[in-house]
């Protein structure tokens, strides 16, 4: 009995002296074969810079041993493009990209169109306007023009009234003018005079004289064409000297009172051409110029008004109507342009996506100069007769952090030198075996062997603790299975069971052993 319990830990004392020098191997061998693919570089290639896969932003001229994680630095080379090959771009297949609809422009150089179109109002020309007022005092008798809005030409009978001052102005000229003698110029010349102060126009004292008669009724006319803005005269109304009777706006030139938006007035000068479309008159354009800025803001809109002057021939304008004013054209020197589409706006950045040869793409840092049909100034960032992606970006982007993370879109990409599948979503979780090296209050730091679905080698780093705790078997020094997802902050540990193993002094061993009885 005694010599088969000295066999029995013979075999168990051997068995645990070869499990351990295996486990040993294994771990030996994983870590210097891991380092060797890390630091081993391609044929006639020199790495450009290393840095930790966990912190890309972070380089080293040097290799050695991550300051941030248990595990070697990576070498970067450079492509055959040129660049690094962890550059904050991605490289993407064709038919990929074609999946995607990935359509790409050139960037070009030319005079941007710095025009820009607002809405405004048509309205009377305020310079085109005749007032007729009375004279003298009498009484209107006929009213030829009797609703507001009436048109009229120029010369038009409005009114015939009647001026008492005018009869007896007009009878003393024709007595002074019948009178004989040498000296009788004087009395004409000043009954002519008397006239004109009662308010006789220089044609109605012509007819007076042409006729020699009395005119007792005169007829008023129209000084210009257009439409009677105001009207002041009745039939039968008494008329006091200097009352307005009409007022008459032109219509041969209108207003347009468009709204322009604060941060656009810089591009607009007194002068400028302007065409002008009225919903009311499809096809039809109208010429004409910026008249006037208005010398000031709405608070509530942000808009000034911009008072432009066109042309209206037909007068087809109307008051009232709205009207679409473009406004500028092509001006200025060259610059670079691409189309608006391909500028992707952050916040705080202008950036577009650089199209570059082998279906690699890049996110640029761009500034951004002035708009116009549709195209946007790039005053740096860019050259000439590059290409840039305007549709798909966000796709793109989606896959390739515009921030230079190591996220990829698809296909195999090049890393140190190695063939690497594509990094697995954030979101995803992750399994890895390993032993427990501490527990604190929310931590606990293991070291565990590779994981290939994010391209770890072996390392000892840190978890937050899953929020359900520890398992009770779970002790420093057991080997354990888990599984990790990326948090906020990290990696935490989702899942975590002791392997199916018992724990000796860290080191695997099965529960039962063929061969040997318990």
């Amino acid at each position: 009995m005694n010599s088969n319990k000295k066999i029995t830990l013979a075999l168990t004392a051997i068995v645990i002296a070869l499990a351990a020098v295996g486990y040993g191997a294994y771990q030996l061998g994983a870590r210097k074969s891991v380092a060797a693919v890390a630091i081993t570089a391609p044929a006639g290639k020199k790495p450009l810079y290393w840095h930790d896969p966990m912190v890309p932003g972070q380089r080293f001229d040097k290799p050695g041993k991550s300051p941030f994680m248990d595990m070697q630095l990576v070498p970067v080379y450079a492509q055959e493009g040129g660049g690094a090959a962890d550059d904050g771009g991605v490289t993407i297949s064709p038919r990929v990209e074609q999946n995607l609809g990935v359509r790409t422009a050139t960037v070009t150089r030319g005079k941007l169109a710095s025009g820009f179109s607002a809405i405004g109002n048509v309205a009377f020309n305020d310079r085109d306007v005749a007032l007729v007022q009375a004279r003298s005092s009498g009484f209107v008798e006929r009213l030829y023009a009797r609703a507001p809005l009436d048109p009229v030409r120029k010369g038009q009978a409005l009114a015939e009234v009647y001026v008492p001052d005018w009869v007896a102005a007009q009878e003393e000229f024709l007595a002074a003018r019948s009178m004989q003698g040498a000296d009788t110029a004087g009395l004409v010349d000043g009954a002519r005079q008397r006239m004109r102060l009662a308010g006789m126009s220089e044609g109605q004292i012509h007819g007076v004289e042409s006729t020699g008669k009395v005119q007792a009724r005169l007829t008023i006319v129209a000084p210009i064409s257009g439409v009677i803005a105001e009207l002041g005269a009745r039939e039968g109304l008494t008329m006091a000297m200097g009352a307005p009777l009409f007022r008459i706006n032109g219509l041969s030139t209108v207003w347009v009172n468009a709204e322009v938006p604060e941060n656009m007035l810089g591009q607009l000068r007194p002068g400028d051409p302007v065409v002008a479309q009225a919903q009311a008159l499809p096809g039809s354009d109208f010429k004409g110029k910026v008249s006037a800025i208005l010398p000031e803001v709405n608070p509530t809109t942000r808009t000034a008004t911009a008072r432009i002057e066109l042309a209206n021939p037909g007068g087809n304008l109307l008051p009232g109507m709205f009207a679409s004013v473009t406004f500028g054209a092509e001006r200025g020197a060259d610059v670079l342009q691409v189309p608006s589409e391909a500028v992707i706006q952050t916040g705080t950045r202008s950036v577009v996506m650089l199209a570059q040869a082998g279906g690699k793409f890049k996110p640029v840092d761009v500034e951004t100069g002035s708009e116009g049909n549709g195209l946007t100034e790039i005053r740096k960032g860019l050259s000439e007769g590059q290409q840039v992606v305007i549709s798909a970006q966000f796709l793109i982007d989606s896959e390739a952090s515009l921030t230079g993370t190591e996220t990829r879109m698809a296909g195999m990409d090049k890393m140190g030198g190695m063939q690497m599948k594509p990094a697995t979503p954030a979101a995803a979780s992750h399994h890895a075996e390993g032993k427990v090296e501490q527990i604190g209050k929310d931590s606990i730091t293991i070291s565990h062997g590779p994981i290939a679905s994010l391209q770890w080698g072996p390392m000892t780093m840190g978890f937050k603790l899953p929020p359900t705790g520890l398992p009770a078997n779970i002790k420093v020094g057991t080997q354990v299975a888990f599984d990790i997802k990326k948090g906020e902050r990290g990696f935490d540990i989702i899942t975590i069971a002791a392997s199916k193993a018992m724990s000796m002094d860290g080191m695997k061993m099965p529960m039962a052993m063929p061969g040997v009885s318990k």
